[in-house]
């Protein structure tokens, strides 16, 4: 499921934006953008994340600005080999006017700028307070995502409705079959039997009530009924299903192909095809559930 949050917050510490992005995903999967001193973060923002969310591919950044003016520190050991180079410099002739303060000041390596250490109870402070804002986005986020998860409901619901109106034409067609194949089969014999001294006329009997077992559809459109109402089932659960809706659609698809391969009929053949194609645009929505 793709939705988007951002959460923005500030103390006398440092001001901060959270950006959460997620896209469709099989199973739960995270990267992290933090900047450096706080990868420590990682690990707490992975197990809340854990705790809302059970599947999706997220992009998870954080932008930390400090209040907190940085130090500057004179680098005399720089700046000693500065004023030893210049005075070489001057003694050789090359260099005739002294150096000026603005200039030395602007060597590079001479003035140092360092981000401020925070105290122990600082940095927890900060920290504490990041997480919350963290748990903010998610919020966001989840309320985003199940926005579009009532769509989504929907729609799988309405292909619900599909398959189930094909299994029961497909049972429709199966109630007339078992006689419509005796039948033919009937004929079948007949003709061979017409024709022929030597073939075993309860052999070919036993053949055709053989044939008549295989072709008989009735288990695939139970489990078929079965499986719409286990999926309308997990649908109205309120929870993460999408694993689960996943696999049933694997189960539908194999019902689905028993009952082509096992048609001895144009239309049952055709409602089978007709059923694939509705499990296959049910299974597009599923793989975007959460």
């Amino acid at each position: 499921m793709t939705g988007f949050a951002r959460s923005q917050g500030a103390n006398e510490l440092a001001e901060w934006t959270w950006e959460v992005k997620s896209v469709n995903g099989k199973g739960l999967d995270a990267r992290f953008r933090l900047p450096p001193g706080y990868e420590a973060l990682e690990q707490q923002a992975r197990a809340a994340l854990a705790r809302r969310f059970k599947r999706g591919n997220f992009q998870i950044g954080l932008t930390l600005r400090q209040r907190i003016e940085p130090e500057v520190h004179l680098n005399r050991e720089a700046l000693d080999g500065v004023l030893a180079l210049v005075s070489k410099l001057r003694s050789e002739g090359i260099a005739a006017d002294p150096p000026r303060l603005d200039g030395l000041l602007q060597v590079r390596g001479v003035v140092e700028t360092r981000e401020p250490e925070l105290e122990a109870e600082q940095q927890a402070e900060l920290e504490g307070e990041l997480l919350a804002a963290l748990e903010a986005a998610f919020a966001d986020l989840a309320a985003a995502r199940m926005a579009e998860g009532g769509k989504l409901q929907a729609l799988a619901s309405a292909h619900l409705d599909e398959i189930e109106r094909l299994t029961t034409a497909a049972a429709e067609l199966a109630a007339t079959q078992p006689e419509a194949l005796r039948e033919r089969l009937r004929t079948q014999v007949a003709e061979l039997l017409e024709n022929a001294t030597s073939l075993d006329e309860d052999r070919l009997y036993q053949e055709a009530a053989l044939l008549a077992t295989k072709a008989d559809i009735r288990e695939e459109l139970d489990r078929l009924a079965a499986h719409v109402e286990a999926a309308r089932s997990l649908l109205g659960a309120g929870e993460p299903v999408g694993r689960k809706l996943d696999f049933l659609c694997q189960e539908f698809n194999r019902e689905a192909n028993t009952l082509c391969s096992k048609s001895q009929d144009v239309a049952l053949t055709r409602i089978g095809l007709d059923l694939k194609s509705a499990i296959d645009q049910l299974r597009e929505q599923v793989q975007n559930l959460e």
